[in-house]
């Protein structure tokens, strides 16, 4: 971990084999989010979504929280006039606006988790979290609204009455809560969130990525398109990946009771 950074955001970025490790590294300021962090943090996903050697990125933060949101002091006022734009090769990592990614994110949750936070959480493939995590959607206490996704992903994932219980409220709920909303993927103790999702990255990135992309585009375009429109498209899918490499490396790891090295080719 680095030291606590209370200046401009920063985004630490690790490769280990295929995994990417990403870092939220404001940790001075809970990790909240100006504008230098939000672009540093789509700079870093479009750098992971345009490496072929990466195939499964884990978001984490440094210090002892997650992230306490929106730095609104620093925000506002560019967001009032219309001057916050993503930069160019950057990706959405609410995956609100822009291009989609195509590669799965797992998320590690320690501490304060409010706002932007869950709707980074909300918008990864697996979320997990330690214990003693604290949760809140604040916007309306700040005369705002979610703008990252939850007033759609957290109603979809937890029904409305659960949902609008502490969107409307902002009021705090904890690891178990979330949990139980289907927020989370699993909840750990505490400093064990980043070790439990590089694990489960580790194992992503042994799996055929040809194969873990395809998955993915089938569930976000039943998400964007709709159920008969996703599934309209399996069969092309899978005649294009059975001709694959990797298809054929599957089938060869079996007969031979070894484990499988795809090339995603």
């Amino acid at each position: 971990m680095s030291e606590a950074n209370s200046g401009p955001g920063r985004v630490t970025r690790e490769q280990r084999g295929h995994v990417f490790l990403i870092g939220l590294d404001r940790a001075g300021k809970r990790n909240a989010f100006d504008s230098a962090l939000l672009g540093e943090l789509a700079l870093a996903l479009g750098e992971y979504e345009g490496n072929d050697d990466l195939r499964c990125a884990v978001l984490f933060a440094h210090g002892a929280h997650f992230t306490a949101g929106l730095d609104l002091m620093e925000l506002a006022p560019k967001l009032a006039d219309g001057g916050f734009a993503y930069p160019e090769g950057g990706i959405d990592p609410w995956g609100v606006s822009g291009t989609r990614r195509t590669k799965p994110v797992v998320v590690a949750v320690q501490g304060t988790c409010w706002t932007a936070g869950i709707e980074l959480l909300l918008n990864a493939d697996i979320a997990i979290a330690e214990h003693d995590a604290r949760f809140a959607h604040l916007e309306v206490l700040r005369g705002i609204a979610p703008a990252g996704g939850s007033s759609v992903r957290f109603v979809r994932a937890a029904g409305w009455s659960d949902a609008m219980r502490y969107l409307l409220t902002g009021d705090e709920f904890d690891a178990a809560e979330a949990l139980r909303m289907r927020l989370l993927t699993e909840v750990v103790e505490p400093g064990q969130a980043l070790a439990r999702a590089i694990e489960y990255a580790e194992r992503i990135a042994r799996a055929a990525p040809l194969g873990v992309r395809a998955t993915l585009l089938s569930a976000f375009t039943a998400l964007d398109d709709g159920d008969t429109t996703a599934l309209a498209l399996l069969d092309q899918q899978l005649f294009s990946l059975i001709r694959s490499e990797d298809a054929r490396e599957g089938v060869m790891a079996m007969l031979q009771k070894r484990a499988p090295v795809f090339k995603g080719r």
